[in-house]
């Protein structure tokens, strides 16, 4: 568990949470939406967050012992006992009440887990293989928070996770490198003659804008494929939320054509202007 002497504090973490969101592509939970379900929202948003930046950020020797802590709460969630750590504690009215179950949020600590191990992905097959541990749980869990699950529709959430990963991945370059990570596939950047020490450059090489366009094309085509069903079997305020989500990767995406794939000299992020009107035209998708 994490003690007190741990020089990461959880707690201190929940307390910037709001701080973390705002910095997200996609609103994480709209005033839109009724309170319930901007709670539950928030409470997935916290653990998720939770898990990414113990993995991410938490002094390296005690990254595991942070993680063994999210999987023993998890645990204790299960068995009906109050978790120790504060996004634990909030997550569980959300997986009670909605009936979430266990496995999703278990993928994500794995994720977090096979950081620490691997740091390169050979080809795009393996980093959509990443995926699933990393970004599809949370389109998963966001579906049982709306009572929407089933019909087909996690497969195209799958897509729509995928794809919004990738969109990180393109975006954060240069902080992913400085941490050790490149999650861009080996082989494309071998196919456009980068080198690793391309990602360490104030401005980015074209050869690896090249691999950057690849990649965010690939994402856009996820994205499509996804979104239409996914927006076709949605209904009420699952259509927002999630209409606000795709938005904001196509925002994204936006973000980065606008500023020709130069991701090392600023991280290029959506406007907001362009996320709302991607939100409006993501909302008509799928109407009967």
């Amino acid at each position: 568990m994490v003690t007190t002497e741990s020089p990461w504090s959880a707690r201190e973490h929940e307390r910037g949470l709001d701080g973390l969101a705002r910095r997200e592509n996609f609103p994480v939970a709209t005033r839109l939406l009724p309170r319930r379900h901007r709670a539950h929202l928030r409470a997935v948003y916290g653990f998720a967050r939770l898990v990414d930046d113990i993995g991410d950020e938490a002094p390296g020797a005690w990254r595991a012992a942070l993680l063994d802590s999210v999987d023993a709460d998890l645990d204790l969630l299960y068995k009906g006992r109050a978790p120790v750590l504060p996004q634990l504690r909030r997550l569980a009215d959300t997986v009670h009440a909605r009936r979430i179950p266990a496995e999703p949020f278990r993928r994500l600590v794995q994720a977090n887990r096979q950081d620490q191990v691997v740091t390169r992905y050979a080809s795009f097959d393996e980093l959509v293989r990443y995926c699933v541990l990393s970004a599809n749980p949370v389109g998963r869990i966001v579906l049982h928070v709306f009572g929407a699950q089933g019909r087909g529709l996690e497969e195209a959430s799958d897509r729509v996770c995928t794809a919004l990963q990738v969109i990180e991945h393109c975006q954060d370059v240069g902080e992913d490198f400085r941490a050790g990570r490149i999650y861009l596939p080996g082989e494309d950047l071998r196919r456009f003659g980068c080198a690793e020490d391309d990602l360490s450059r104030a401005v980015t090489p074209t050869r690896l804008r090249g691999v950057l366009a690849l990649e965010a094309g690939r994402a856009r085509d996820l994205l499509d494929r996804g979104s239409a069903p996914l927006m076709a079997g949605l209904r009420g305020w699952a259509r927002v939320a999630v209409a606000g989500y795709v938005a904001g990767g196509r925002a994204a995406l936006a973000a980065l054509v606008r500023g020709r794939y130069d991701v090392l000299a600023r991280t290029p992020r959506p406007r907001a202007p362009v996320l709302l009107a991607n939100w409006v035209s993501t909302l008509g998708e799928g109407e009967r």
